[in-house]
C-alpha cells in the first residue's frame, strides 16, 4: 500500500512560500531520488538512501520546496537542528520568521498561517511531564495538519521510544533520509509500514568514482596487548576486559603515531571513542579538544568552529555524540578507538564523516579511516562484525600490523614498563560503570543478540561498604536477628501436604505435641 498525497489539489493547508534559490544547483543523483518521489505529480511516502555527505538535507530541502507545505523536519541531536535551519536559510527563499526551532533551548513557534518547525525526535517522543512552554509548543505540534515530513537518520524511527512520533504528527507525506538502512535487531523492516517503502538507494563506489564524495582508504590496525594488561585481560569480568583492550598502551601509542602523521601533512582528524573515560584520558594525555554527551551545546559549537576554521586545532576527539548528522567537511582523516559492539551501522556512519572532504577532488587526494583492534581480544570479532555493510558497499580493509617509525616517536606515551604498570593500575581502580559506552539516542538499538542487556543488568561481584574493625570478629548486629518467613515457605515445599501440616502446628506451638 503507498502513500500518497496530492499536494497541488489541497485547498485546505495554507501555502508556504519556499523555492530554491537560483544559485542552488542539484546533482543528477539527487534529481533522479526525488523523481521517484514526485513521479505521478503527487509526493509518495518512502525512504530515500544516499550516502553521509552525499547531500541527503539539499534532496529533503528540494522536496519541501515541491510540496509547498507546512513542513516538520526531525533530527536525532540539537547540533543538527542548528544544521537543517542553516542549509533550509542557505539554500531557499523561505523568510527566517517562518523557521521556528524546538529543542531543549530554543521552543520557537511560527506566528504565520504555515511554516517550518525543525525538532528532535526526542522532543516529540517525550511522554513524560513536559514544562508549559514545551507542552504549548507540543500542542501547536500535535494539533494542527502537516503536508510534508522530513525524517533525518530515519534508521532511528522503529525504535520502541521514537516510533511514536509517526502517529504524533499528523501529516500528508513523510520522507525518511539515511545513509545507512540497517539495524541489528532486525526491526528495518517496520519502516515499510511507518513511512514507506524505499524509493532510492545510490551506490557508494559510483559516486566516490565521479567525485561527488571523497575517496577513502579503509585499514584496520592490530594493535598488540601489552604483557601486563593481557595477563589482566584473561583473568576479568567482560566489562572491564572492554576497558583493558580500549586502554592498550599499544592502542594508545598507535593514536597518537597516526594523529601527529596525518597532523604533519595538513589533515584534519577525529578521533571516535564510544567510551568516554578513554575518551577523556586519550584526549587529555595528548592535549586535544574533546566532545560527549554532557558537553554544554554552546561549547560544543565552539569547538567545532575552532576544529573547522583554525589551522592551531587539527585534532578532535569524540563520543557517539559524533556518528550522525555532524557535517565537518574539513575532516579527512578518522581514527577510531573504541566502538559500540558489532553495529555496522556505526562503522558506516563514522566512515561518512570524511566523505564530504573538502578536497575530495585534488588529483590523487584520499581520506583516511583507520579502526585501531586490540590483538587477540574479543573486539577482533566485533570488528569484523562492522566492516559487513561497508564490505557490502564494496569497500576493502586492510590490515597494518605495524606501524614503522612508531618506536622512534619523540614522547611517546607508556613506552616505559613503570608508567603501563601505572595505567593498568588505574584501569583496574576503575569500578565497572567506567567500562560501559556512553547512551546515545539509539544506543539500546543497536546491538543484536541482547549483549547490551546482558550488560546493562550485570552487577558488580564485589560490593564495598563502610565498617568498624569489631565487625570483623562479629562484634556487631548480634543483640537483634530478623526471622526470615520466606524460608519457612521454601521447606513447606519441600514435605508431603499431610507431614508438613503436622509439622507446622508442631512448629507453632513452640515444639510440644
Amino acid at each position: 500500500m503507498l502513500e500518497e498525497y496530492d499536494f497541488r489539489n489541497d485547498n485546505r493547508n495554507a501555502q508556504l512560500d519556499i523555492d530554491l534559490k537560483p544559485s542552488t544547483q542539484i546533482r543528477p543523483y539527487q534529481e533522479k531520488s526525488l523523481s521517484k518521489m514526485f513521479g505521478n505529480g503527487r509526493a509518495r511516502s518512502g525512504i530515500i538512501v544516499l550516502p553521509c555527505g552525499a547531500g541527503k538535507t539539499l534532496v529533503g530541502i528540494t522536496a519541501a520546496c515541491t510540496v509547498k507545505k507546512s513542513t516538520i523536519v526531525l533530527c536525532t541531536s540539537s547540533v543538527s537542528v542548528e544544521q537543517w535551519k542553516q542549509q533550509f536559510l542557505q539554500w531557499c527563499t523561505i523568510q527566517p520568521e517562518r523557521v521556528a526551532v524546538f529543542t531543549s533551548e530554543n521552543k520557537e513557534m511560527f506566528r504565520t498561517d504555515s511554516g517550518l518547525v525543525v525538532s528532535t525526535y526526542s522532543m516529540v517522543a517525550n511522554t513524560r511531564n513536559r514544562s508549559h512552554d514545551s507542552q504549548k509548543v507540543m500542542d501547536f505540534l500535535t494539533g494542527r495538519e502537516w503536508g510534508f515530513v522530513i525524517l533525518d537518520e530515519v534508521h532511528v524511527v522503529p525504535a520502541a521510544m521514537f516510533r511514536k512520533v509517526v502517529t504524533a504528527i499528523k501529516a500528508h507525506a513523510k520522507l525518511g533520509l539515511t545513509a545507512t538502512l540497517v539495524r541489528e535487531d532486525e526491526k528495518i523492516s517496520d519502516l515499510n509500514f511507518l513511512i514507506g517503502p524505499k524509493l532510492y538507494e545510490a551506490n557508494w563506489m559510483e559516486l566516490s568514482q565521479k567525485g561527488h564524495i571523497a575517496n577513502v582508504q579503509c585499514a584496520e590496525v592490530w594493535c598488540p596487548m601489552t604483557s601486563e594488561f593481557y595477563q589482566e585481560y584473561l583473568r576479568e569480568s567482560a566489562r572491564k576486559r572492554m576497558l583493558l583492550y580500549i586502554m592498550n598502551p599499544t592502542k594508545f601509542q598507535a593514536c597518537q603515531f597516526l594523529i601527529q602523521y596525518h597532523e604533519s601533512r595538513g589533515d584534519k582528524i577525529i578521533v571516535f571513542s564510544d567510551n568516554v573515560y578513554a575518551l577523556r584520558e586519550y584526549a587529555l594525555k595528548l592535549g586535544k579538544y574533546f566532545i560527549y554527551g554532557s558537553t554544554p551545546q554552546s561549547e560544543r559549537m565552539e569547538i567545532l568552529q575552532k576544529f573547522q576554521n583554525e589551522d592551531a586545532v587539527s585534532t578532535i576527539f569524540l563520543s557517539k555524540v559524533g556518528d550522525t548528522s555532524i557535517d565537518l567537511p574539513e575532516a579527512t582523516c578518522l581514527i577510531q578507538i573504541s566502538s559500540h559492539y558489532g553495529s555496522r551501522r556505526q562503522e558506516a556512519q563514522r566512515l561518512g564523516r570524511i566523505l564530504r572532504a573538502k578536497r575530495r577532488n585534488d588529483e590523487g587526494f584520499n581520506a583516511f579511516f583507520y579502526s585501531l583492534v586490540s590483538k587477540d581480544t574479543q573486539e577482533m570479532y566485533y570488528s569484523t562484525k562492522r566492516q559487513a555493510f561497508l564490505v557490502d558497499q564494496g569497500y576493502a580493509f586492510k590490515i597494518i600490523t605495524h606501524l614503522h617509525g612508531m618506536e622512534s616517536l619523540p614522547n611517546l606515551a607508556y613506552s616505559s614498563p613503570k608508567e603501563r604498570r601505572e595505567l593498568l593500575q588505574e584501569v583496574l581502580l576503575k569500578n565497572e560503570e567506567s567500562a560501559g559506552i556512553e547512551v546515545g539516542e539509539d544506543a539500546d538499538n543497536l546491538i543484536g543478540g541482547g549483549i547490551s542487556k546482558k550488560l546493562k543488568s550485570s552487577s558488580s561481584r564485589a560490593s564495598r561498604s563502610a565498617g568498624l574493625l569489631s565487625g570483623l570478629a562479629g562484634g556487631e548486629d548480634m543483640a537483634y536477628v530478623e526471622y526470615n518467613k520466606n524460608k519457612n515457605k521454601e521447606l513447606k515445599t519441600q514435605h508431603h501436604p499431610f507431614f508438613a501440616k503436622n509439622y507446622y502446628k508442631g512448629k507453632k506451638s513452640g515444639g510440644k505435641r
